[in-house]
């Protein structure tokens, strides 16, 4: 009884959390705003979501399968922010003159 009031709990505030993740989408302005909205409330809703599931399935096998797929959405969520967040930068200067295209083909140094 406790652990369903636990695991809805948390379900909820997942849901919550996208819910917000995916209004911030449509509301904010650039890209770099809509990044942060995308990749911070969501990544984080979605663990709550997965850990509702893992306290409502208990010691069940398909436990270890949400944890991993949770570990998973932690380790790709920042690489993918940071690709598309150089991205826009990059281009956004490119736009304004700041830089040259043939800088934006030259390696990553950093």
């Amino acid at each position: 009884m406790i652990g369903d009031i636990i695991s809805a709990t948390l379900i909820l505030v997942g849901c919550t959390l996208a819910l917000t993740a995916s209004i911030g989408l449509l509301r904010f302005p650039d890209t770099l705003s809509r990044m942060h909205a995308a990749t911070k409330p969501q990544t984080f809703g979605l663990l709550m979501i997965l850990l509702g599931a893992v306290v409502r399935l208990g010691r069940n096998l398909d436990s270890g399968m949400l944890i991993l797929a949770g570990l998973f959405a932690l380790i790709t969520a920042p690489v993918v922010a940071h690709r598309i967040g150089r991205l826009a930068y990059q281009e956004q200067r490119a736009r304004d003159g700041l830089m040259d295209r043939r800088d934006m083909d030259a390696p990553d140094r950093d």
